[in-house]
């Protein structure tokens, strides 16, 4: 590796650091300020969750996604210096809004930068048009899923809780699914067994349980709030608000399982982008084992730094949260997470449950949420990419210079 490469690589993790503690809030806004943990007790859970994702998240989607962000013919052999430009950027941009206490993007402004300094140096042909427009568009798409899904599991659970007939069916209805699901997966696995030697059908099955644990991990917390939602109505408010203050662990590990999934990927796309320029490795298929450890290692780290501006925000300021409430909202943002990874699309975790969180604010009225603060928000996130972007590219027109 060349002395450049190596800065380039140790900023990329520097980066991936930075995303952990700025979007910390991502994943222990709601279980703060619920007070089901304290500030340091969450930023611990989080970061466990957050690095356990390497264990779940095996196909690396996103990060193929990211790295296929910039066309490398394209920028005049200037990749290195594109990559090198656009992480400048992000990191500026993510250290400017986390001062501020603005829950901006980690993910938009890494790639933002990355393509604004691809532009620089080759225009606009130099950037995968599709992949831009995909992530742009769900700079609203995730915060809007986010919040529907949010809105009706926090209506589920007002029906449940309300003796409501209508809620026992569906409840029903999620556990039947899931069993037909976690059976079908057993089938698949005994089939396997039947075809293959004892070794071989043993490493078999890991392999085909490595790729399906993320949906069965999704099935086992489904069927828990299920199962869970049925029991509602036989509960007093306070015994129920103090059950929803246990089932809030489980969500909020689910959520930093999918925060950590989806955006410690984005810097191991970055890696293996400047690893490919370098010469060091082929194609993207041949990334080093080090650079997932070093990525999900590094965010889990950010992560437990903390980032209490931001917390604030998103656990006070846009609406007043409850325990049943941050149940609904973090698992919302679990399965949205969950389901865009599988797309293999870049998205937002601050979108995503900041939407979930104006979902479970709105079903009490829609004046509980505090769309003023929610507006400051979105103009944000309209222009963390452009101003990424512009940046980078000035931060590449200097770099060139030498």
């Amino acid at each position: 590796m060349t002395p450049f490469l190596i800065t380039i690589i140790a900023l990329a993790l520097i980066f991936d650091y930075i995303n952990g503690f700025h979007d910390a809030a991502n994943s222990i806004a709601t279980v703060v300020s619920t007070k089901v943990l304290t500030p340091f007790q969450a930023v611990l859970w989080a970061a466990l969750f957050n690095s356990l994702a390497f264990f779940i998240f095996k196909d690396h989607g996103v990060a193929d996604t990211v790295a296929k962000t910039v066309k490398p013919d394209l920028v005049q052999g200037d990749m290195m210096k594109v990559i090198f430009a656009g992480l400048i950027a992000a990191i500026s941009w993510n250290l400017l809004t986390w001062w501020l206490g603005i829950p901006s993007s980690s993910s938009h402004t890494l790639i933002g930068g990355f393509a604004g300094a691809a532009i620089a140096s080759g225009g606009f042909d130099a950037v995968n048009s599709s992949i831009i427009l995909k992530t742009a568009s769900f700079i609203l798409l995730a915060p809007l899923v986010g919040m529907i899904m949010a809105f009706l599991m926090s209506l589920w659970f007002l029906s449940s809780f309300k003796k409501g007939w209508g809620s026992k069916i569906f409840s029903l209805s999620i556990i039947a699914l899931v069993g037909v699901f976690l059976y079908t997966n057993l089938e698949f696995s005994r089939d396997i067994v039947a075809k293959k030697t004892h070794y071989d059908s043993y490493i078999a099955q890991v392999i085909f349980y490595s790729k399906n644990f993320k949906w069965i991990l999704l099935a086992f917390i489904l069927l828990v709030m299920a199962v869970f939602s049925l029991y509602l109505s036989s509960l007093n408010a306070h015994k129920a608000n103090q059950w929803f203050k246990r089932l809030q662990l489980v969500s909020s590990a689910a959520f930093s399982i999918g925060h950590g999934g989806n955006d410690a990927q984005k810097v191991m796309g970055i890696i293996t982008a400047a690893l490919i320029a370098g010469g060091t490795i082929p194609d993207f298929k041949s990334m080093p084992a080090w650079v997932p450890i070093a990525c999900y290692a590094a965010i889990g780290l950010g992560t437990m730094s903390g980032g209490w501006k931001i917390v604030k925000t998103m656990g006070t300021r846009i609406t007043k949260v409850t325990p049943f409430e941050g149940v609904a909202a973090e698992t919302a943002g679990a399965v949205t997470l969950f389901l865009t990874e599988t797309l293999k699309i870049p998205v937002s975790t601050t979108h995503t449950i900041t939407g979930a969180i104006m979902g479970v604010g709105a079903t009490k009225r829609l004046s509980a949420v505090r769309w003023g603060v929610t507006i400051n928000l979105i103009w944000a996130w309209i222009l963390t990419i452009p101003i990424s972007g512009l940046l980078a590219a000035g931060v590449y027109y200097i770099v060139r210079l030498f």
